[in-house]
C-alpha cells in the first residue's frame, strides 16, 4: 500500500490546515505528514502540534535563497504540498519539484495576485458590488494565483452582505471543499 505524503504550508491561524488534517485523520491512504510556517508564531503550528502533526519553521533566506528546504522535503518523500492560508510566492525550485496546490477565497481571475488575500478580497467583492464570490483550488505557478484552475465553487453575495458576511460563507465552502479536492489529485496521482 502507497501512503501518500501531504506537506501543509501556512503562515496564519491555520483553520483551513486543521480541517485538512481532521479529514484525513483516519485515512490510510494519504497522511499529513507535516505543517511548515514561515511565522514562528503562527497558530497553525499549534493546532498541528495538539493533533500530532510534526512541524518546522523556515526563514525567507531558507525559502527563498537556499536548496536546504528542498532537501529536507524530498526526504520526507512528499507527494504534495498544499498552500492552506500561505502568503509567500512560492519560488520556482520547489515548483519544479512538487505538485503544489493553493486556496484562494475568490472566483480566480478576479480578486487574485498579490495583496489579495482575506479581508482585502472579501471587501473588494462588496465594494464592487458583486453577486457572487466563492473559491478557487488551483495548482500553484511562479505567478500569485496564476496556476491552472483544478475547481470553482461560487456563492451568492447579496446586497445585505458584508465582508465578514462573506467571509463566512467562502470559509463554509473552503471547509466543505479543499480536504475533498487534495484527496481527488492524490488518489489521481501516480
Amino acid at each position: 500500500m502507497n501512503v501518500k505524503k501531504v506537506v501543509i504550508f501556512a503562515s496564519g491561524s491555520g483553520t483551513n490546515a486543521e480541517n485538512i488534517i481532521k479529514y484525513f485523520a483516519d485515512n490510510e491512504l494519504i497522511k499529513i505528514d507535516s505543517l511548515w510556517s514561515n511565522t514562528p508564531n503562527a497558530y497553525a503550528l499549534k493546532r498541528a502540534e495538539m493533533r500530532n502533526i510534526e512541524t518546522f519553521v523556515f526563514n525567507r533566506e531558507e525559502f527563498y535563497n537556499s536548496e536546504k528546504l528542498l532537501g529536507k522535503l524530498k526526504k520526507r518523500n512528499v507527494d504534495v504540498i498544499v498552500l492552506a492560508g500561505f502568503l509567500w510566492l512560492v519560488p520556482g525550485y520547489l515548483i519544479r519539484n512538487f505538485t503544489i496546490v493553493n486556496i484562494h477565497p475568490a472566483l480566480l481571475p478576479k480578486y487574485g495576485g498579490k495583496g489579495m488575500y482575506g479581508m482585502n478580497i472579501h471587501k473588494a467583492v462588496i465594494d464592487n458590488e458583486e453577486t457572487e464570490t466563492g473559491i478557487s483550488i488551483h495548482y500553484v505557478n511562479e505567478k500569485y494565483d496564476e496556476g491552472q484552475i483544478i475547481f470553482q465553487i461560487k456563492c451568492e453575495v447579496s446586497g445585505n452582505d458584508t465582508p465578514e458576511s462573506v467571509a463566512k460563507k467562502v470559509h463554509d465552502l473552503e471547509y466543505k471543499y479543499f480536504p475533498s479536492v487534495i484527496e481527488n489529485i492524490l488518489m489521481k496521482k501516480d
